[in-house]
């Protein structure tokens, strides 16, 4: 046995109960940091070859490994954008260089340019929202991500495209009677106009829709509605253009109307009295905006002061084949390592991505009482080492003192 190899054990051993300890630190120190994923330290065993009449003492080495796989608990909150994955996935984000990392930290808020920052200032970065497609899932690439920006636009319009009116017909109204209803819609400017939907009777089971824009007198639109010995509507396709070129542009605005398409599949004729539906027109009012909402799939919505809620973003998430294995990073973020595996972004509530939960926030998967227990036994193996060394110390002074 090698009296020096005796001592470099014992220091081996202390440098490895230091690291444990440092990570026992570090997790202690961020056991109220948002997202955090807890670190500990692994030890294997370094032997050095030995004779059958000597050992010679090895030692023991360290790695760190990181829980970033292992979800914490879920703390609910009072803003909305604060974010939290409920499963797999971590929110892509972009620091000031300019470059995109992973991230369980979902405290945002707006900066002064209106973009959802965490506390460490990086950059929610998310898909622009486009009706009925979704994102495509991109591998080993952020491209088509964009900065989720909040920052109001002041007032906003829309000028109807798209509206429907159902009612029911009396069967027993004469030939010549007249049923009136009315629907409001939106010029590009957002201005109102009053459109009457009039339903005359030209012979049994069929009627004659005329669309007519009130304040002008202007006829927009015709069809003729038929019936079966049912009462049901067999015109097909049952939606009407209406064509308002003899409005446009509107005098004393300048603004225009849209062609409205008109959905009346929902209109019958039976037995009792002219019962309209109410009708729908989607367009809108000048508004302002007044918040914004998230929901489970990351669909940031717009919502106005009348109401109207306009999905502008879809938030990104991003995923790897071994989430341990990622490389951390300063502000609680991580970037790409050799052994984690390729990154695939994709968004929330799809293959293996979790839900985004809005007013929420993953808290730290950090265990104090572990901690304590980690601290405690670093503290009493590092004391044990530390007697190896010293009396590897005594027994060398022995040896040289074997000389006197």
């Amino acid at each position: 046995m090698s009296l020096y190899g005796t001592m470099r054990t014992g220091v081996s051993g202390m440098n490895a109960q230091a690291n444990r300890l440092s990570t026992v630190a570090e997790n202690i120190a961020n056991s109220s940091t948002t997202g955090y994923k807890r670190a500990s330290t692994e030890f294997s065993s370094m032997i050095l070859p030995s004779s059958n009449g000597s050992y010679n003492s090895g030692g023991v080495q360290t790695s760190v490994r990181y829980s970033i796989s292992d979800q914490g608990s879920t703390t609910y909150t009072t803003s909305a954008s604060d974010l939290a994955i409920d499963g797999d996935g971590f929110f892509i984000v972009q620091g000031t260089n300019g470059q995109e990392y992973l991230t369980r930290a979902g405290a945002f808020v707006q900066d002064d340019q209106g973009n959802l920052v965490n506390a460490a200032g990086f950059t929610l970065m998310g898909y622009e929202y486009e009706a009925g497609v979704d994102p495509t899932v991109v591998v080993n690439g952020f491209d088509g991500l964009t900065e989720v920006n909040l920052a109001s636009e002041g007032l906003s319009a829309a000028g109807s495209t798209a509206g429907s009116m159902g009612a029911n017909l009396p069967s027993g109204a004469a030939n010549g009677d007249v049923s009136t209803t009315s629907l409001i819609v939106y010029d590009t400017q957002g201005n109102t106009r009053i459109l009457d939907f009039n339903y005359t009777k030209v012979a049994d089971n069929q009627w004659e829709l005329e669309i007519v824009d009130r304040t002008s007198a202007s006829s927009l639109g015709t069809a003729t509605l038929d019936f079966d010995e049912n009462g049901v509507l067999t015109t097909s396709p049952a939606t009407l253009t209406l064509d308002p070129s003899a409005l446009n542009p509107i005098t004393g605005t300048g603004a225009e109307l849209n062609a409205i398409t008109i959905d009346f599949s929902d209109t019958t004729q039976l037995g009792t009295s002219f019962t309209p539906d109410g009708g729908s027109i989607d367009g809108n009012a000048p508004s302002q905006i007044s918040g914004y909402q998230i929901d489970t799939d990351g669909i940031v919505y717009i919502k106005y002061s009348n109401g109207e809620l306009e999905p502008r973003y879809r938030i990104a998430l991003a995923n790897v084949q071994s989430p341990d294995k990622l490389v951390p990073e300063s502000g609680n973020v991580y970037s790409q390592g050799v052994d984690s595996g390729v990154i695939v972004t994709g968004f929330a509530g799809s293959g293996s991505f979790g839900e985004i939960l809005s007013g929420a926030l993953e808290s730290s998967n950090v265990d104090i009482a572990d901690e304590l227990t980690s601290m405690i036994e670093s503290q009493r193996n590092y004391t044990a080492n530390s007697k190896v060394f010293q009396t590897g110390s005594e027994l060398l002074e022995v040896l040289v003192n074997l000389k006197r």
